[in-house]
């Protein structure tokens, strides 16, 4: 858990890579689903054609038929989800039937290194190599540093306006998890402030244990 920009996906990734932990975004479901071909996706691919909001219901629905394949039978990383306590409700009554955990990580960092974190991100054209004009910037002015000839490429929704109107989003919509995390004693918080591999090596101890 975290806000846009805090590392959750960085972080869900390295968890995949090295205790070989099936990271499981409600995003990758969403697209998987134009190609599935079961009831449920074809019900999801309906909701979404008419540009309507998938409902909790069906979306935790999604959640437990992809949380059911056995690569998921020694546990699972959610990032991205749940977004609203009632998909965290939904989700409760999901691990006690799957036999599971919850264990709620928040990624804490200050807002505004994360605005420099968004703003400040590059990428090269040709390798997708990130780059942070703040924090790690390229050798040479908006050139990747292993393709000279690529100018990096700046997105248009990594600007300060929009940053901030995602934060702002993010404070009223998800924060209410974190309380509703910490009452039930399951949130469990890391500083989010430091280098990748230090909140690393703090996830994986408070996963492994």
């Amino acid at each position: 858990m975290g806000a846009p920009g805090a590392g959750k996906g960085t972080q869900a990734r390295l968890l995949q890579e090295r205790l070989n932990l099936p990271q499981i975004s409600t995003g990758d479901i969403f697209r998987a689903l134009k190609a599935a071909q079961t009831t449920l996706a074809q019900e999801v691919r309906a909701i979404m054609e008419k540009g309507q909001l998938v409902p909790d219901e069906l979306t935790i629905a999604l959640v437990r038929e992809r949380t059911s394949l056995p690569d998921c039978e020694n546990g699972y990383i959610l990032d991205g989800y749940p977004r609203t306590t009632a998909q965290a409700a939904n989700l409760k009554l999901l691990a006690e039937e799957q036999g599971n955990e919850i264990t709620a990580v928040l990624i804490s960092s200050d807002f505004e290194l994360i605005e420099k974190r968004m703003t400040g991100r590059r990428s090269c054209s040709v390798c997708g190599e990130i780059y942070n004009m703040y924090f790690k910037p390229p050798k040479t002015d908006n050139v990747c540093d292993y393709h000279p000839d690529a100018q990096l490429i700046h997105r248009a929704d990594d600007n300060s306006e929009t940053v901030r109107a995602r934060l702002a989003t993010y404070e009223v919509q998800t924060r209410p998890l974190v309380d509703y995390y910490r009452n039930a004693g399951l949130l469990r918080t890391v500083d989010g402030t430091r280098p990748l591999e230090e909140i690393y090596r703090d996830i994986e101890d408070i996963v492994k244990n």
